[in-house]
């Protein structure tokens, strides 16, 4: 409907909710924030202070039956996902979703169902489709740069020896948890936007902080992704890397090659309290990168890396919101198929992982 405002609850006040769901829902037509959902405010971390203007709530029920929201955004921890989603497709509310989206592809496609039974849409955040870095190899993918991709490494590194004392280090993978449903994620899902599905998967799940293998609640995660072509996806996740500059990608072609070190800019700027409509917002420094082609001569030669206006991950709200408005699952950013589909790569990995044979998905 056009000219509509569209109410938006938040189930949930932790950081996602904080740092990556509020900060956009407040900056993108055609949404507004209508209600939060917090159990237990408290001094220092409260919603009823923080955002005085809009509703409360402590029990996710009574915002789900309130008829003046329109749009539910669920970032409780994931072993939670399913309920609520379900509860709030039933109660005629479309849906967005944090990641993981669910703990296994049987439940995604039930939810799949129930959004096709009332009519309403499921967004998965998968926002870092939108991470800078990310959008920057894509792009030299399209034009050609590279050539044909024989191999594709992305990692997610760092130096946490202590556990985190949140869903990501408490709960294990039957529930969503561990650093394959937290960062794996991530990795795979941009890694199936630009390939695809992969042929066949092999996966080995870690403890580094414990020095042994892990099947259950893995901290570290190294897996391959094969394509019919030939090309390799090297998925890496590692929790004891002592680097001043992490891996971030690495990408082989037959024309040239892509490293880049360090995250993307987003994340970080917004824990330091960056506002998305900030100038310089998800802007990144070609420091950390390295472009190399075969020029005419053949010879190896250092070129200019693009610089590329960020589209940022406002661009995935408001493409939600379109979705909303139009009512149409064609502009859903990320639609719940494809969330789907990353978690039966997932759940090859798993199964790779527990007999040590390459998982085929074809």
């Amino acid at each position: 409907m056009a000219g509509k405002i569209y109410n938006v609850g938040v189930v949930g006040y932790g950081l996602s909710a904080k740092v990556f769901h509020i900060p956009f829902i407040t900056t993108t037509h055609p949404f507004k924030l209508h209600s939060i959902v917090q159990r237990s405010p408290k001094e220092g971390d409260s919603a009823p202070h923080d955002h005085p203007d809009v509703k409360h709530y402590t029990d996710v029920k009574d915002l789900i039956a309130d008829p003046d929201v329109d749009v539910v955004v669920v970032t409780t921890p994931p072993n939670l996902h399913f309920d609520l989603t379900k509860a709030a497709l039933e109660a005629g509310k479309h849906v967005l979703t944090e990641k993981p989206f669910v703990p296994s592809s049987a439940e995604a496609e039930a939810l799949m169902a129930v959004a096709r039974e009332h009519n309403r849409l499921i967004c998965v955040y998968q926002n870092r489709r939108w991470d800078s870095d990310f959008l920057l190899v894509k792009h030299l993918l399209a034009a050609g740069t590279l050539g044909r991709v024989v191999e594709f490494n992305t990692h997610f590194d760092r130096h946490r020896p202590q556990a985190p004392a949140t869903w990501k280090g408490q709960l294990d993978m039957s529930a969503g948890g561990t650093a394959l449903f937290d960062l794996g994620t991530h990795l795979i899902d941009q890694a199936y936007v630009l390939f695809g599905m992969p042929a066949s998967v092999h996966g080995r799940l870690l403890n580094q902080r414990e020095g042994r293998v892990e099947l259950a609640s893995p901290d570290s995660v190294s897996a391959e992704l094969m394509y019919a072509d030939g090309m390799l996806v090297n998925v890496k996740i590692g929790i004891l890397s002592v680097e001043a500059e992490q891996p971030r990608f690495w990408v082989r072609g037959t024309k040239g090659s892509f490293r880049k070190t360090g995250l993307d800019s987003q994340e970080g700027q917004l824990r330091a309290g960056a506002k998305p409509t900030d100038a310089g917002f998800g802007e990144e420094s070609t420091e950390g990168m390295a472009l190399t082609v075969i020029d005419a001569e053949g010879r190896f030669v250092s070129a200019p890396v693009p610089q590329l206006v960020p589209e940022t991950y406002r661009a995935f709200y408001a493409g939600f919101g379109r979705a909303v408005e139009t009512g149409e699952e064609e502009h859903v950013p990320v639609k719940a198929g494809e969330a789907r589909d990353v978690l039966k790569i997932i759940e090859a990995i798993v199964e790779s992982a527990k007999t040590g044979r390459n998982v085929s998905l074809e």
